[in-house]
């Protein structure tokens, strides 16, 4: 089973524009809602990859429901904790001209302690050995700092794999339980080493310095250079093939989604080019669509036949 987990789910509002001007009015040409967070988005490509899951996180007040309605009526199974405070809208504007994007993210509502100890009883009782647990986004307030170590710790005490992709301090303090798997884009992995990552070299050493803290992968996001995929063996990176971007506000999520995806596929681990190839091409099918939104399967299967692999180092 795959579980997706969102700390800080929200409603996500799109809003296309001819141009993004300042200081006077502009009015939108399109509106898209999206059910959104970084682990929906996952569970919206895993569905749409045939790949079932279970989305979890906390959910509340009116844009909780509607969001947890819209998940159903897409086919997508969840299990989420109520709480007491309401749930976050976030918004796009997306120039039509030029496909420039702004992205405006609400905190979120601010959990309590007794509903953090009220999840991580009943993540207890759901994970079971051979689960690939996906941990995505950012903790909203009221969240311990140490949130995303502790979860790893519980998740892969009982036998399944966690997969993180955050950011910032959540990111940091996540890695010292030592997930399964880290996810981070080029500007993530600079924060946490210290240094802007603008080469082959820069990004290699990134990499390693994620290995070093006994993670047994690490998905480093290129963005339009694709992927570098390493385990303590090999480094390989997986470059998709040329294609007009229309929006990349969630390819990282889907790229997150086809690796999970290769990863709960079959027993064991497959070979580190294959995980790559599904994770590149599900984020180039996501980023080619417009909005928050994700490729089909067989949208994927045909990019996955371009994703061109090479061993790195």
């Amino acid at each position: 089973m795959i579980i997706t987990f969102t700390p800080n789910p929200g409603l996500d509002r799109t809003l296309t524009v001819p141009r993004i001007t300042f200081n006077e009015m502009t009015r939108a040409s399109g509106l898209r809602l999206d059910w959104g967070g970084k682990g929906l988005n996952v569970s919206r490509a895993l569905h749409a990859l045939g790949t079932e899951s279970v989305a979890i996180g906390f959910l509340g007040g009116a844009t909780g429901k509607r969001l947890e309605q819209g998940l159903a009526e897409m086919g997508i199974a969840t299990d989420f904790l109520h709480i007491a405070g309401e749930t976050r809208t976030n918004t796009v504007i997306t120039e039509a001209e030029t496909g420039r994007y702004v992205k405006v993210n609400e905190a979120g509502p601010t959990l309590r302690a007794e509903e953090v100890a009220t999840f991580y009883e009943q993540a207890r009782e759901r994970v079971r050995p051979g689960d690939v647990w996906v941990l995505s986004g950012s903790l909203p307030p009221g969240a311990p700092p140490d949130f995303y170590a502790q979860l790893i710790a519980l998740v892969q005490a009982s036998g399944a794999k966690a997969l993180l992709d955050s950011s910032g301090d959540p990111l940091r303090r996540g890695c010292t339980a030592s997930p399964y798997l880290v996810k981070p884009n080029v500007i993530e992995a600079g924060q946490m080493t210290g240094q802007a990552i603008h080469s082959d070299a820069e990004a290699l050493a990134a990499v390693k310095f994620f290995l070093q803290q006994d993670i047994h992968l690490v998905a480093l996001s290129l963005g339009a250079a694709g992927l570098l995929l390493a385990d303590q063996d090999q480094v390989v990176q997986a470059r998709p093939p040329r294609v007009q971007a229309r929006n990349p506000v969630g390819s990282g999520d889907a790229l997150l989604a086809g690796i999970a995806s290769a990863l709960a596929r079959v027993e064991g681990r497959p070979p580190l080019d294959e995980i790559a190839r599904w994770g590149v091409a599900a984020g180039t099918a996501a980023a080619v669509r417009e909005g928050v939104s994700v490729g089909s399967r067989s949208q994927v299967e045909a990019l996955y036949e371009q994703v061109q692999t090479t061993r790195v180092g």
